[in-house]
């Protein structure tokens, strides 16, 4: 007799520049990615961070100061979410019948300025199944994005298994990857920006091999496969980022590129790295692959002391206001039956604030 069988699919990275800062554009050059990549028999398709409408790298290299104009513009093709350009993509996942995982500047609902670096996914039939908004944006991010919360911290059950997701930095946080693995997390994707001029001079492969490092940490100890896109950065990407500051265009030109590359769950490179040009990197993914490979380490089972180690995480969403309208919900409403508050004497605070003597609390 024969038992379960496990989810055995083709994955494709998408390694590409937008049209930058111009979302239609660049949700238009989507649709041939995903058309090549479903071509090749990808069931999903990952594009990476901040790719709709662009990655802001000029934040990395150009003084706050400097940034005003390329800000505003990054702010009128940010992508609300949902809106007519989620409606896009959804129908392109809908079109070649592939999960469908994009990353976008998602503009805030509520305050005109306020950006969220967000990772959306959707569904063979254009669902959107999972928002997650990075938690903490990285170094110079900061004068980008603001922070995400813990209710998109969670894998989403889908036909490919339960898959999670992590942007840039956030697969240094080991809080954070953790938290993935803990909730079932079976296939796990990254997304990261074309470059990190963190310093000047760093034109080495030192970038690259930061990704390969994160990627092939967390497939290792998480046993799940990780598929890796990250963007490609073309020349008008540096030359409208620049704006003629020929600093900031040569830290852009020397920066160490970064890499596309899908691992296994046992940390074994399935395809890639790919890095330098534009391409898709694709490989079969064998989610069941882990279950061998949990007999040496278990980070979420027999391989972890809970009496020991435990992580809290809070998934309430965090909103800018709470309102309440329910003169029941009001704070201090007393519940119906409720007795009235007393102090320590057991009296009710009006009766002990008649017996206080008035002038004894005169200056």
């Amino acid at each position: 007799m024969s038992g379960d069988q496990f989810p055995v699919f083709t994955a494709a990275a998408v390694h590409a520049a937008p049209v930058f800062l111009d979302r239609d554009a660049t949700i238009d050059k989507m649709g041939g990615l995903v058309a090549d990549a479903a071509r090749r028999g990808a069931q999903i398709v990952v594009f990476p961070e901040s790719f709709v409408p662009a990655f802001p790298i000029w934040a990395l290299v150009r003084p706050p100061i400097d940034q005003h104009g390329l800000f505003r513009r990054l702010y009128e093709q940010a992508v609300p979410v949902p809106g007519p350009h989620t409606e896009r993509m959804a129908a392109l996942a809908r079109r070649h019948g592939v999960y469908l995982s994009v990353g976008v500047t998602e503009r805030s609902p509520v305050s005109m300025g306020a950006l969220y670096n967000t990772n959306l996914l959707f569904d063979p039939d254009g669902r959107l199944l999972q928002r997650h908004r990075k938690l903490v944006p990285t170094w110079a991010e900061k004068l980008i994005w603001t922070g995400g919360d813990g209710s998109t911290l969670r894998p989403v059950e889908t036909a490919l298994g339960r898959i999670g997701t992590l942007i840039c930095g956030e697969n240094t946080n080991p809080l954070a990857r953790y938290a993935l693995l803990a909730q079932g997390e079976q296939v796990h994707l990254s997304t990261y920006p074309p470059a990190w001029p963190f310093r000047r001079g760093s034109a080495s492969g030192a970038y690259a091999r930061w990704i390969e490092l994160r990627a092939g940490a967390h497939s290792f100890e998480g046993k799940v496969c990780n598929v890796v896109s990250a963007a490609h950065l073309d020349e008008d990407a540096i030359v409208q980022s620049a704006e003629g500051d020929e600093s900031a265009e040569a830290a852009m030109r020397e920066a160490a590129p970064a890499v596309s590359i899908i691992i296994g769950s046992g940390g074994e490179v399935l395809a890639g790295p790919h890095s330098g040009s534009e391409g898709i990197v694709v490989a079969t993914v064998d989610v069941g692959a882990s279950i061998e490979n949990k007999l040496a380490h278990d980070v979420v089972g027999n391989y972890q002391r809970f009496d020991l180690l435990r992580l809290h995480l809070d998934q309430r969403t965090q909103e800018p206001i709470v309102l309440r309208t329910d003169p029941a919900e009001a704070p201090g409403a007393e519940a119906p039956g409720a007795e009235a508050p007393a102090d320590a004497n057991g009296r009710s605070f009006d009766t002990a604030l008649a017996a206080l003597n008035l002038d004894d609390m005169q200056p």
